[in-house]
């Protein structure tokens, strides 16, 4: 990656002021990119060195100072009293004084979420914020969607001669896992993940889920099974019908939305491409991205991790897996619950990043809406829920037939006294606590391997039918109530030592 020459940068105190900035200097990179991109295919016409040198097609940087606290050396109480500003959210806060800055995609996406953060962080504490040009290209195949550019008339590798591509080399998770803390300028990140990381998943949500990745709502639903998603897209398309509906639209798997006023829509979700894709998404979409999406991520913690790391770079404020377990305890039955408070982690997908060792902790709020949505829909609390919904420590295995090594795990799981086992949940949990996303699982047992009840088909058919509906309408409620809770459902216990001031 080439050095560019750096500009001094913007500076200003307006955190809208700050997005507009990077929102124009965002603008001109891609439209350069895609200006020169059009005169390469058309006339083979070789972008300038010198300019790109100069930063023609780098994403613009937001750089963050807090100089600390200045006060007189000799009043030693004022010291003691004001080392540092008494802030108790989880988020828009400073570890240390110094300088923080991170380079910025898709400004139009993510400027609120900049815009909230700024505002917090300058008005406790007086934080001095520029934008500027930052050292890191476009990558050319970011800039494609809607540039009509016709690519068949030469190769990818051409294309690398000439443009910047994407390298593999320089994008990871390592803000996030705590491996880079300070740059070559000695900044510390602004925020877990930089433009290089955010356009990477932006693109692979796309790919994966069949949809646009800016459609994603702040609050996402994870399933493993069809029938799920039938269901949600069934009631979603109940809720825009409503006069009175917040929902604005549903986005579809196979690139395509429906309103209240589109004919057929049933019709036109059941025959679309979704089959194509490994993860379909439906994002029941409100104003502020406070709607809800579904994710049928399948079977397994290869899934769970892949989908995972994408979303992580929307900024959820929960995801919740909604999906079907076994049940390990032989008082529980078919279409019983199980809320989970602690996982064993069985799935080894993360132990190089996140060791087996580190504690998962449930977070309270996520817990609570689970239980209060449970009440709310079977209309049962007390003994009567109890009877329906235990609360335990989830299995998560990476052995779908898990069954047939039963002895070397029957007594490690009755140490754990784990409840019910899946492929999925621990990794889901995992990974919101290593990307600072709130996380809850609550499962409805489907079979009872170790008590002789298999999931076989007729049974399987009943199970369905009576439970899905129920559970599926558990999860929504979960999302309607903590939405209530906004950004305070954000919790302190998910921060690291030396934590990005952005969330």
């Amino acid at each position: 990656m080439n050095k560019h020459v750096k500009n001094k940068g913007a500076t200003s105190n307006s955190a809208s002021t700050i997005v507009g900035q990077l929102k124009t200097l965002y603008i001109q990179a891609v439209t350069a990119l895609q200006q020169d991109l059009q005169a390469y295919l058309e006339h083979r016409q070789i972008p300038s060195k010198g300019l790109r040198k100069s930063g023609r097609y780098c994403y613009p940087k937001l750089t963050v100072t807090w100089k600390g606290t200045h006060l007189d050396e000799a009043d030693e109480l004022a010291i003691l009293n004001n080392r540092h500003p008494q802030v108790n959210r989880a988020f828009a806060r400073f570890s240390r004084p110094g300088t923080y800055s991170s380079s910025i995609t898709r400004p139009d996406l993510f400027g609120s979420h900049i815009e909230e953060q700024l505002d917090l962080l300058i008005r406790d504490y007086g934080a001095e914020c520029s934008v500027s040009l930052s050292d890191q290209e476009i990558p050319y195949p970011y800039v494609l969607d809607g540039a009509g550019l016709d690519l068949n008339s030469v190769s990818a590798l051409d294309l690398m001669r000439h443009f910047p591509a994407t390298e593999l080399a320089l994008i990871g998770n390592e803000v996030a896992d705590g491996l880079e803390q300070v740059d070559e300028n000695g900044h510390r990140p602004l925020a877990l993940f930089d433009g290089l990381r955010t356009d990477f998943s932006l693109a692979r949500l796309r790919h994966y889920t069949g949809t646009q990745a800016e459609h994603t709502q702040s609050y996402i639903l994870m399933t493993n099974y069809n029938r799920y998603v039938d269901v949600f897209v069934a009631w979603a398309l109940e809720q825009l019908k409503k006069p009175d509906s917040p929902y604005t639209a549903l986005s579809c798997c196979g690139y395509f939305t429906v309103t209240k006023d589109t004919p057929n829509a049933e019709e036109l979700i059941a025959n679309s491409t979704w089959r194509k894709h490994q993860m379909p998404a439906y994002h029941l979409m409100r104003e502020g991205r406070q709607g809800i999406t579904l994710v049928n991520i399948g079977v397994g913690p290869s899934n769970a991790k892949n989908i995972t790391d994408h979303l992580a770079v929307m900024r959820p404020h929960v995801w919740l897996m909604i999906g079907h377990c076994g049940g390990l305890r032989p008082s529980q039955s078919i279409g019983d619950y199980v809320l989970a408070h602690a996982y064993l982690r069985d799935d080894h997908i993360m132990d190089d990043v996140l060791p087996r060792e580190i504690p998962i902790p449930p977070i309270a709020e996520v817990q609570q809406a689970l239980h209060e949505s449970a009440v709310r829909v079977t209309g049962e609390d007390g003994d009567a829920l109890k009877r329906r919904l235990r609360t335990g420590t989830v299995v998560t295995t990476d052995d779908r037939n898990w069954e047939l090594r039963y002895t070397l795990s029957a007594r490690r799981f009755s140490q754990s006294r784990a409840v019910a086992i899946d492929m999925e949940s621990a990794t889901l949990a995992a990974q919101g606590y290593r990307f600072r996303v709130p996380y809850g699982t609550l499962l409805c047992v489907s079979d009872k391997p170790l008590h002789g009840e298999l999931k076989l088909p007729g049974q399987a058919n009943h199970f369905y039918e009576r439970a899905i509906r129920e559970h599926i309408d558990i999860g929504i409620e979960a999302a309607n109530i903590l939405r209530d809770y906004g950004t305070k459902l954000h919790s302190r216990k998910l921060r690291a030592f030396d934590e990005p001031p952005f969330r």
